[in-house]
């Protein structure tokens, strides 16, 4: 697959508009849907709409930049044309459809046919998925169109009718993809059967969750789809966790061999044999476009598994790397601490950079001296793990029946508590100690999936984007001692103060959905701008 992609991404560099164009020189569009190897060369173009790394994280309260961000802070604006949060996913439809309508054409058997088409249709919901995270209802558009298609000036479909065909979608591609195991390693990659149910289980958990907490629709519905659609990967076996959760996000985590991703975007073995390459650590990390705030670090449990504010095993640290002390190994992982291999010209990590690094703290994940050094990664992007399914599991049984039993949590959170070396969660342990499990569930969620684009979307669809983005943004504790000489605001109790409350604002009567971009508003007159934009 690697090997398509790589002569795929000579088309990738092309406009949009322009990959479904082919020269006037290469093969027609009428004389290549004809063997598998079409339909196969086909759906590879589908597979570079996986999304690469970035750097989302600062839209939520788990991370900050070298400034502001517009979308944290609430004071973004309504894009006046449409950027890659609207073309991107329409561009991915778009060309499933195309598949779903010319695949046919081929002389396969009807078992090769479906199985194509399954691909097809479970990226179609991939990019239905997007867009209804971000705007709620937008076209339903299930055919390719042309500069005359009548539903070009369609209005919006109702959000729950999109959600529906992303259901029928993952349905037929749960029923006719391949399992992962059969897929092996020549095939190491492509979606499978276990794949369409996480993914199912995502949409399903979102939606069901959100419809709990803004008080529309029926919960009840999707909460059900997400407790048997996780359930139905655990009961698989197709996946387990890997041992390491450092080497899980470096080059020694890919590959069949680690059973715990289940999508990824590949990018490569090595700088010789790569399908592409990226620089997230040096220029994200390093950099720092995205550090961690004391928001985040603050949820990682202590070892006895009570949060700070509880536990005895909690000190206020006395140095900045002291913050590391008994707590989830995830947390040293995750964060960036005394001792760390860092760079080419600082080999071994002392202290965050407070010009770049401004909450103090350092991300790790995907760290590497080797990228750091050619600026040219090969670490894949994991965007689906095994991990997320157990959590999918557990919150989706928890918010279905309010309550969550002590076997659901052996099988979901505690697995991921046991590989961060923490005491388990019980239904007596959090009575005992005054936990509310809800929130304990949220906080494995928050911290297991750290730095991979999560948190802003729990936020939102828990509806405490309210309550949670309007804090002011803090970072490490500071001792002049240890930091080198930079300009620096605290908080009276010695804490790096990054954006004070005052500069931000978050109105639940728009910002739980995205402006649509004014240009489409004015192109098709049937759209109507989400409320308060």
């Amino acid at each position: 697959m690697k090997k398509a992609l790589l002569g795929l991404s000579l088309l990738v560099g092309l406009a949009a508009c322009d990959v479904n164009r082919l020269p006037e020189t290469n093969i027609s569009d009428d004389s290549f849907w004809t063997s598998e190897s079409d339909i196969k060369a086909a759906n590879n173009y589908l597979y570079t709409f996986l999304p690469g790394f970035n750097n989302d994280d600062v839209w939520s309260d788990d991370a900050f930049g070298l400034a502001s961000n517009t979308v944290s802070d609430g004071s973004r604006l309504a894009p006046a044309t449409a950027g890659g949060d609207y073309n991107t996913p329409y561009n991915l439809i778009r060309a499933a459809n195309n598949v779903l309508e010319k695949a046919p054409r081929a002389a396969v058997t009807p078992a090769v046919l479906d199985r194509y088409l399954a691909e097809a249709r479970f990226f179609r919901a991939w990019g239905y998925f997007g867009l209804v995270q971000k705007y709620g209802s937008v076209p339903l558009i299930l055919k390719t169109l042309d500069e005359n298609s009548p539903e070009l000036r369609q209005p919006a479909s109702p959000r729950e009718a999109i959600v529906d065909q992303m259901y029928a979608d993952l349905d037929f591609a749960i029923a006719n993809l391949p399992t992962i195991t059969s897929l092996g390693n020549p095939d190491y990659g492509r979606i499978s059967k276990t794949a369409a149910q996480a993914f199912k289980a995502r949409v399903a958990l979102f939606e069901g969750t959100f419809a709990k907490f803004h008080s529309k629709r029926d919960a009840t519905k999707h909460l059900t789809l997400a407790v048997a659609s996780s359930k139905a990967v655990i009961d698989s076996k197709e996946h387990a966790l890997y041992g390491n959760y450092f080497d899980l996000f470096q080059l020694a985590g890919e590959g069949r061999q680690n059973k715990e991703n289940i999508i990824v975007r590949q990018y490569g073995v090595s700088t010789t044999e790569r399908v592409a390459t990226h620089t997230y650590y040096r220029g994200s990390l390093e950099n720092g476009n995205v550090n961690p705030t004391k928001s985040l670090a603050d949820s990682y449990l202590m070892r006895d598994g009570l949060p700070l504010t509880k536990s005895k095993l909690w000190t206020l640290p006395d140095s900045s790397h002291k913050v590391f002390r008994n707590r989830d190994t995830r947390m040293s992982a995750t964060f960036m601490k005394r001792g760390d291999a860092m760079m080419t010209t600082k080999p071994i990590f002392d202290i965050a950079n407070l010009v770049f690094n401004k909450t103090g703290y350092m991300f790790r994940k995907f760290a590497n001296v080797d990228d750091w050094n050619t600026q040219a990664s090969t670490i894949d992007r994991p965007l689906l793990r095994y991990a997320e399914v157990l959590l999918i599991f557990a919150e989706a049984s928890y918010e279905l029946n309010n309550a969550v039993t002590d076997e659901e949590l052996d099988m979901s959170v505690n697995l991921l508590r046991e590989r961060g070396q923490i005491a388990k969660l019980t239904n007596a342990f959090a009575k005992t100690n005054g936990l509310d499990l809800r929130e304990e569930i949220r906080r494995e969620r928050r911290v297991e999936l750290a730095q991979e684009g999560f948190r802003y979307w729990d936020i939102i669809r828990w509806k405490i984007a309210e309550t949670e983005l309007v804090k002011p943004v803090l970072g490490n504790f500071y001792f002049k001692s240890e930091f080198a000489a930079a300009t620096v605001n605290l908080t009276p109790d010695n804490i790096i103060l990054v954006q004070a409350a005052s500069f931000r604002k978050f109105d639940p009567l728009k910002d739980y959905l995205w402006p649509l971009p004014i240009n489409e508003i004015a192109l098709n007159p049937e759209l109507a701008q989400n409320p308060g934009w």
